[in-house]
């Protein structure tokens, strides 16, 4: 069975600084004229780090949920930058960790409904510290959780980021030594 969807025409109902919404029009898998909406985003980069049996996340007021929420350092991709320089420019601005090296933990589909944001995920295990280097307007608190407190965040529901939660599983799967 056919289940590719074909774009007859792209239509872009909002563009603003971060993403687009489009009300595309569409050709369905059985040939049958649709709509898709879709918000178009040109991804993300985040960054697990495990330092010193510690694990630096941010805690920030998120407007869309209407509160703060626990996650790892991330960012929006920029067209002149790789993902894992986003990642580590991420994680110097928001914690005032600069990373000695990065390892891919691949990279994933946040809602595969309506979006075609990607994130790519990294770990860092090894860091220099400096100073945190915020942008302009963005406020946020940094807290330092074992894995253990991370783990028991992710089951209590106290950490609800998929980003977050995505990239401690694959680390906790890959990179973990017991």
């Amino acid at each position: 069975m056919k289940l590719t969807e074909r774009t007859v025409r792209e239509n872009v109902v909002f563009k603003g600084k971060i993403l687009e919404v489009h009300n595309d029009d569409a050709e369905a898998a059985d040939g049958r004229a649709c709509r898709r909406e879709i918000v178009r985003h040109p991804g993300g980069a985040a960054v697990l780090a495990v330092l010193d049996g510690k694990i630096p996340l941010v805690r920030q007021y998120r407007y869309a949920y209407g509160e703060e929420v626990l996650e790892i350092p991330a960012g929006k991709l920029e067209a002149d930058r790789s993902p894992e320089a986003c990642a580590a420019r991420e994680l110097e601005e928001e914690t005032g960790y600069v990373p000695m090296r990065l390892v891919s933990l691949g990279e994933l589909y946040p809602s595969v409904g309506y979006t075609d944001e990607r994130i790519h995920l990294y770990l860092c295990t090894e860091a220099e510290r400096r100073a945190q280097r915020l942008d302009d307007g963005e406020f946020l608190d940094v807290v330092e959780l074992t894995p253990e407190e991370l783990a028991e965040a992710v089951r209590n529901n106290a950490v609800r980021d998929a980003k977050t939660i995505v990239a401690f599983e694959r680390y906790l799967t890959e990179f973990k030594k017991n």
